[in-house]
């Protein structure tokens, strides 16, 4: 059952369409490298959509009618966004849901030291990844910095062309024979991930003896109060991530492949929400879910696992028709759910941790997850066959390229996703997302052809599922 490869049958027209779509991604890619970035960017495209938050429809007592769309967001990294069907809320909703947030590496609370007339910031590293792909590469910083007084300064360092860009650094190969002998997991170990920032020392004669110890510490002390007002206290409530540097960009010669940091989970993220900004007078409530922590398992306040969405639909019950906990139940155990996240891509160059006839391929479009977890299907939501028919129906009636796939070979990992959480509710779910090559690494890989397959797939699923 080999499904076909979706660009040998592209229209024209469809190819136009398809590289709008991806030019809109990449533009998304490269504003929001992180969960507060992802939403904000989400935030703006709602409200320029007709979007409102639904805090101020609760404030004037505004009841909501079919059409009307409200959002709501926890702590500037989760957004919820709805737009009201004609159906009762209580019959279900179709709801999208994926994360934006992706493996990067965090900037301690007391980060900032000097060696051998070097400053650093030390680093914590945030999600899977292998640490070896993290050095000697241009990084930059991206976050907030939180002033006692509430004053919150947003900071982007090292995206402009003119900007300096930060490093990690790796030893050099001709004294690497020890290292190299090591273990792949441990080449560079989690505390050497320290972000090499600056060999400048200040040259003052009038330097206090604590100055004079770390002058290049203190140098960079001095740029950061100058160029954006940052104490170095002003670290204790920061919130900031270091992630590769640079914009998304066409892959290959054919330009056929998209290349760029954090797509892992944001080419499910970014095309629900487009297909939800897009979709007009729909049935049953249509839904997106932007959700933070699913690399670290969905926990906190701003994961999956908290009673956020929970109670956001509570509300949204209580817009619709009154309050009633019941109602709120009935609308979440009726929903369908595409637990949007991405596939791992087979890649013929590592074939030994594929099984070939049940592997996501790069170009066949939607990939269809009935499982995820690892090995004996641990962590895993396994959707009903009922459902997944249903899927079928929808998107062979719209020529929706979809393909079904499990997480590489069986006992060799595995991964999950945000679907197991959802189906505590009792409603329908399955992951659903696009293959990725280098998943997890700084730079990953996808197909423009999927890309535009998962968009066509969610604005179908928003529409037609009942």
């Amino acid at each position: 059952m080999e499904r076909k490869n979706r660009w040998e049958g592209y229209s024209e027209v469809q190819l136009g369409e398809l590289e709008e779509i991806c030019e809109r991604y990449k533009t998304s890619l490269n504003v929001a490298k992180t969960e507060r970035e992802s939403v904000k960017l989400a935030v703006k495209l709602a409200k320029d959509a007709g979007y409102q938050n639904i805090r101020q429809c609760i404030e004037e007592g505004k009841q909501l009618e079919a059409g009307d769309k409200v959002f709501a967001e926890c702590m500037g990294k989760t957004l919820v966004l709805f737009e009201i069907g004609q159906e009762p809320l209580e019959k279900g909703m179709n709801i999208l849901g994926a994360h934006v947030d992706s493996p990067r590496i965090d900037v301690k609370q007391n980060p900032m030291y000097e060696d051998s007339n070097m400053a650093y910031l030390d680093t914590h590293y945030y999600g899977g990844i292998k640490k070896y792909q993290w050095v000697a590469l241009p990084m930059a910083l991206h976050g907030v910095v939180v002033k006692k007084d509430g004053t919150v300064l947003e900071v982007v360092i090292g995206e402009e062309e003119n900007e300096p860009v930060l490093v990690i650094t790796d030893l050099l190969v001709h004294l690497s024979q020890e290292q190299i002998e090591k273990k792949a997991s441990i080449v560079i170990e989690g505390e050497n991930l320290d972000v090499l920032i600056g060999t400048r020392p200040a040259v003052e004669k009038e330097l206090t003896d604590e100055e004079k110890k770390e002058k290049v510490k203190t140098q960079i002390l001095r740029l950061l109060k100058s160029r954006y007002n940052i104490e170095e206290e002003d670290f204790l409530s920061a919130e900031l991530e270091i992630v590769p540097a640079g914009k998304a960009r066409d892959c290959g010669l054919d330009g056929s492949m998209i290349i760029g940091y954090g797509q892992d989970d944001r080419v499910c993220a970014f095309p629900s929400l487009f297909a939800l900004l897009e979709t007009k007078h729909p049935k049953r409530t249509a839904c997106c879910i932007l959700v933070d922590k699913e690399e670290i398992g969905s926990v906190g306040a701003t994961g999956m696992q908290s009673r956020f969405f929970e109670n956001t639909v509570a509300e949204l019950a209580a817009l619709t028709g009154g309050e009633s906990e019941l109602k709120t139940k009935r609308a979440l155990a009726n929903s369908y759910m595409l637990s949007s996240d991405v596939s791992a891509g087979y890649d013929p160059l590592y074939a030994s941790a594929f099984e070939k006839k049940n592997s996501a391929y790069l170009g066949r479009g939607l990939v269809l997850n009935k499982f995820t977890g690892s090995r004996g299907k641990a962590g895993s939501n396994d959707a009903n066959p009922e459902y997944i028919a249903k899927l079928r129906s929808i998107f062979d009636r719209e020529d929706i390229g979809f393909q079904t796939a499990e997480m590489g070979r069986v006992d060799l990992g595995g991964g999950g996703t945000i679907a197991f959480i959802m189906a505590n509710y009792g409603m329908q779910v399955i992951d659903s997302g696009v293959a990725v090559l280098c998943m997890h690494a700084p730079y990953e890989v996808t197909s423009k052809a999927d890309v535009y397959e998962a968009y066509r797939g969610y604005k179908a699923f928003l529409k037609d599922m009942a």
